[in-house]
């Protein structure tokens, strides 16, 4: 038999054997994706939001989350916001599986707004991605504020209506100038402490607000002021 003729047998055994591989390996020929190959591509992507996130860089994020509906623009305000604040990440957690299709990326930094309140803490934002295949669908964060930064929030909201009206005035729910928001919070933060320790040395209320302040928990849902 003449070389030309063994050929095609030759193309047929390689493929027969490249899609014995590819089943075994990404549909355990089952017809179902590998539910480790899903997670690993989950976590990538997770983490490429991420570095995209902090890279404050809304081109390089805006196409990770393409397909994440209402979440793109909040997380794109957040991301405004988080340039504005100067934040600067401490620790970095790898993202981790939450639940199917779920996953949390935790980051603890240090930003110009709660610098401001002079506590010597550090915020924790957590990411929590939804997935439906490999895309991101859903974005939500929650962080562990302090109460005095929602005190401070209230008094600026309260005292410093420019500010509301101004750099942190909203446009169909998302902040027209989120960086500029955040700077003029971090002012207000500051406004508001001095303020705070005046009424503490004249004998006020060491609350400064009143007391029925309402906390969200789980803190900060969404995007801040």
């Amino acid at each position: 038999m003449s070389s030309r003729s063994r050929h095609p047998v030759n193309q047929r055994v390689s493929r027969i054997t490249l899609t014995a591989l590819w089943c075994a390996s990404f549909l355990g020929c089952s017809g179902e994706p590998d539910p480790g190959v899903t997670l690993a591509a989950q976590l990538q992507a997770a983490e490429s939001m991420i570095d995209a996130f902090y890279a404050f860089d809304a081109d390089r994020l805006r196409p990770v989350l393409a397909n994440a509906g209402e979440a793109q623009g909040r997380i794109l305000d957040y991301q405004g916001w988080a340039e504005g604040g100067n934040y600067i990440v401490l620790n970095r957690a790898p993202c981790s599986r939450q639940a199917d299709n779920k996953i949390d990326c935790a980051i603890t930094v240090q930003d110009d707004p709660v610098v401001a309140l002079e506590t010597g803490f550090n915020v924790t934002d957590t990411f929590h991605l939804t997935f439906e295949g490999n895309d991101i669908v859903d974005v939500e964060t929650s962080s562990n504020d302090q109460p005095i930064y929602y005190e401070a929030r209230k008094w600026v909201e309260e005292n410093l209506p420019e500010v509301m009206e101004g750099p942190c005035r909203r446009v169909d729910g998302l902040r027209a100038t989120p960086g500029d928001c955040a700077r003029a919070m971090t002012d207000g933060y500051a406004r508001f402490l001095q303020a705070k320790k005046a009424a503490e040395a004249a004998g006020g209320d060491s609350a400064f607000v009143p007391h029925d302040l309402e906390v969200p928990f789980p803190e900060r849902i969404g995007t801040p002021t």
